[in-house]
């Protein structure tokens, strides 16, 4: 029977090995909005990372060993995009990624999908014309592009949305046409999925019963604003063997609100390997 454990204690803070790189972070999308103007693709359930011409580095700014044959032959340009395998294969991409030295064999599987470039001073039309032709004369294994379609109204759009969650997609990525790539939240930048996510920390695991007796029943999560509520659903049986430890950053789903500010049918999608930068103005 597993025990109860608390932290009462501070979390540790995420140690990191290089500055974070000036990402342009998504907002919400908001119904109501026209998509005509907007480029849309899927939103992979893969590692965010930068691209500097030389390395590749994480949200965070922790540098990825990557084999170098991976990123041989690379544009000097920075790419920013996606580790990524297939939809529902994140955990197996964040593991290779983290493995130090790098296992060659295992990054066959992996593929940076490209979708900007953040030093291109134009529009986002014109940077997605320059990293089509920039993705085709590199022509490597390991570097790919995010399909990018328009879509005229919000019915065929909601219908791309329901095709891609059927098919075990997260959800879509809606870019402006016009906008510029700036560090920090963007609104020309928007996510659509049909439920929120958000993160928190394991500071309890609570035993499970019945079926799941002699497991983890539930993780008990605290916000970073300190709230504190329980995760029972979207765990695995061998993660509820072997459970998230205490201190780890984890992503949750959930609809909406309760009465009381905790997010209402919180359900576990994922372990999230470092936290995020703070976020920069724009």
């Amino acid at each position: 029977m597993l025990l109860l454990l608390l932290c009462a204690c501070l979390l540790p803070a995420e140690a990191r090995a290089g500055t974070a790189p000036p990402l342009m972070l998504a907002g919400q999308w908001r119904d109501g909005t026209d998509p005509a103007p907007y480029w849309i693709s899927e939103k992979l359930d893969g590692v965010r990372a930068r691209w500097d011409g030389k390395a590749l580095w994480t949200r965070a700014g922790n540098r990825i060993s990557a084999p170098p044959g991976f990123t041989r032959g690379w544009p000097q340009q920075p790419l920013d995009g996606e580790l990524w395998i297939a939809r529902g294969r994140f955990d197996e991409v964040s593991a290779i990624i983290r493995t130090t030295p790098a296992r060659p064999q295992e990054w066959h599987a992996i593929r940076f999908m490209a979708f900007d470039l953040p030093a291109h001073p134009g529009t986002f039309s014109q940077r997605l014309a320059a990293l089509q032709v920039l993705v085709r004369a590199t022509d490597r294994p390991g570097l790919a592009l995010i399909p990018q379609q328009r879509m005229p109204n919000t019915a065929h759009l909601q219908r791309l949305l329901q095709s891609v969650v059927a098919a075990d997609g997260e959800g879509l990525m809606l870019h402006h046409q016009n906008n510029r790539y700036l560090p920090g939240r963007s609104e020309g930048l928007l996510k659509l999925k049909p439920w929120q996510d958000a993160e928190a920390w394991v500071v309890g695991h609570l035993p499970g019963k019945g079926k799941y007796s002699g497991m983890l029943g539930a993780l008990l999560v605290q916000r970073s604003d300190g709230a504190r509520f329980r995760i029972g659903s979207g765990l695995k049986d061998a993660q509820r063997a072997n459970p998230p430890g205490i201190g780890t950053l984890v992503t949750y789903r959930y609809n909406g609100y309760t009465a009381t500010g905790l997010p209402r049918f919180a359900r576990f999608l994922r372990v999230r390997d470092e936290a995020p930068p703070p976020e920069r103005g724009r």
